[in-house]
């Protein structure tokens, strides 16, 4: 069931949510037993043959984490150990199977029969969601693990198929609170106004954009620079709006049940570094990288080298974590790269004392939004040959190009352009004219205007609130949201046009991670 369809705004939203409440005046535990059956129904609406996997894996996992809170010593150890590799296990078989058959049969010529594994979708965000858990429970961290509050850590439908990534130690303590028995005003006033922003990116810029990022991954062969660039950017664009409305809409459906979810982005394409792009971007999954693999491997404790191996390694398993392709490991491979390059420039740089000032903070932005700007291309190509194709344009392999019919309007600049080799080509001169329209568009917005957490920064919209107002206190100041007739009638008029454009509902990007 998408966020962004009648018959989850019409139908299942407005009945889980009287159910709830009134499930939760009886108690919090009725309460919580309905969002867990809701949360079940809601997961079983994409297809009820993969539910059975998601309890059994739900089951097994609360089974092993009661095994290893009463172990000790090696013991304990063990027992983490075979839960992890059934969990691996079972992720590599739904996700990677196909991949590494098909590459055996690639690299050896043997006949290996192909394999149809349909992957079923949030397998990717149950999984390491529930291997935090066992860590953290093999570690001692966890206080509180009754079932019904693990289920519903686990299966919590605002964020079950695409995140964000969850942790037990901000979620139970929630499930458990007895203050979101009740229906608040203010928290239908933050969340709708949250879930409404996030719908808002996603059908009204992200859904725009995806055509003139489409017709370039279709077809990219002899592709000048401006178009091979915007269509990028187009792609680029396309998945900031999307995933972040995502993660705004589930952030606004969970303010309504009164529970409080991590953020997600805090406008990654505003970064300076590459080092700052990861930590705004995705970033529930980027502190899981950290925090169960960077660290786990030695993180930086270990001098440069490792520290470089290390960083490879998991952008190298980040990149596997988004799909099986080798394309993701390029994609992968390529960031951890960006990052050893970063960490060895910050380090020359504080030996040289250099602090870059402006000059140096717009040029670091440009090149890290260049970097990643390439890295999507991978991440998006349907093959490599696609991708490197594009990649060709982008460098200008094939020259600058224009479409003939705009440069009949440029009078003598267009004699000036001729000498300096740009050409032209027939036809496509609506397609280049609405690419670069929406590609300026929805960057001005990305680049200047105050992301969804400084709008409601004076409300608490999310667990890991930071200083909303830190990079543009102007701006971030007069655009916050009040609860006042202005600003209902703002957000008002966004609803309006978001459930207008539902006529065409359409998956998000991450769905297939």
């Amino acid at each position: 069931m998408l966020f962004n369809s009648h018959a989850f705004l019409f139908g299942f939203l407005p009945v889980v949510l009287l159910a709830y409440f009134a499930a939760a005046r009886r108690g919090r535990e009725y309460g919580n037993m309905v969002l867990a059956l809701a949360s079940l129904f809601f997961y079983a609406w994409w297809d009820t043959r993969y539910l059975p996997l998601l309890l059994a894996s739900i089951a097994g996992n609360y089974a092993c984490s009661l095994q290893i809170r009463a172990a000790q010593g090696v013991a304990r150890k063990r027992w983490l150990v075979a839960a992890l590799a059934g969990n691996l296990a079972l992720l590599a078989w739904y996700k990677y199977a196909g991949f590494f058959a098909a590459s055996v049969a690639q690299a050896t010529g043997w006949n290996v029969p192909v394999l149809h594994i349909v992957l079923p979708i949030g397998i990717s965000f149950f999984t390491f969601t529930q291997i935090a858990f066992l860590v953290d429970t093999a570690r001692g961290h966890v206080s509180e693990s009754r079932f019904l509050h693990y289920l519903l850590f686990v299966t919590y439908f605002p964020h079950l198929i695409a995140g964000p990534v969850l942790h037990h130690g901000d979620m139970m303590p929630q499930f458990a609170d007895e203050k979101n028995r009740w229906p608040r005003a203010e928290n239908f006033a933050v969340g709708a106004t949250i879930f409404f922003i996030g719908l808002g990116k996603k059908v009204l810029i992200a859904d725009n954009l995806a055509p003139y990022a489409n017709v370039l991954f279709a077809g990219p062969q002899d592709v000048s620079l401006l178009v091979a660039w915007g269509g990028v950017l187009a792609y680029a664009f396309q998945l900031y709006f999307d995933f972040s409305g995502y993660s705004d809409m589930a952030i606004g459906l969970s303010r309504l049940f009164g529970v409080q979810l991590p953020l997600n982005f805090a406008s990654p394409y505003k970064a300076t570094s590459i080092m700052e792009f990861w930590r705004r971007w995705h970033m529930t999954l980027s502190r899981f990288l950290r925090d169960y693999l960077y660290i786990p491997l030695g993180g930086n404790r270990r001098g440069p080298a490792r520290r470089s191996a290390n960083l490879m390694a998991t952008m190298l398993l980040g990149g596997l974590w988004h799909g099986a392709g080798w394309n993701f490991v390029i994609w992968g491979g390529l960031h951890g790269l960006y990052l050893v390059i970063g960490q060895a420039w910050r380090g020359v740089a504080q030996r040289m004392g250099w602090h870059g000032g402006r000059a140096g903070a717009l040029a670091g932005w440009a090149l890290t939004f260049s970097a990643v700007c390439v890295a999507w291309v991978f991440f998006r190509a349907p093959d490599l040959q696609t991708a490197l194709a594009i990649l060709s344009g982008m460098l200008g392999g094939h020259g600058v190009q224009l479409p003939a019919t705009l440069g009949a309007h440029f009078g003598g600049l267009k004699a000036a352009l001729d000498t300096i080799g740009i050409g032209w080509y027939q036809g496509g001169t609506a397609r280049f004219i609405e690419t670069w329209a929406w590609v300026v568009a929805a960057g001005a917005i990305a680049f200047t205007m105050p992301n969804t957490q400084q709008i409601m920064h004076r409300f608490a919209p999310a667990l890991d609130a930071f200083d909303a107002t830190a990079d543009r206190p102007r701006l971030a100041m007069r655009l916050a949201w009040q609860p006042a007739r202005r600003h209902a009638m703002l957000v008002g008029a966004l609803a309006v046009l978001g459930v207008l454009s539902l006529n065409r509902p359409t998956d998000f990007l991450y769905f297939q991670f």
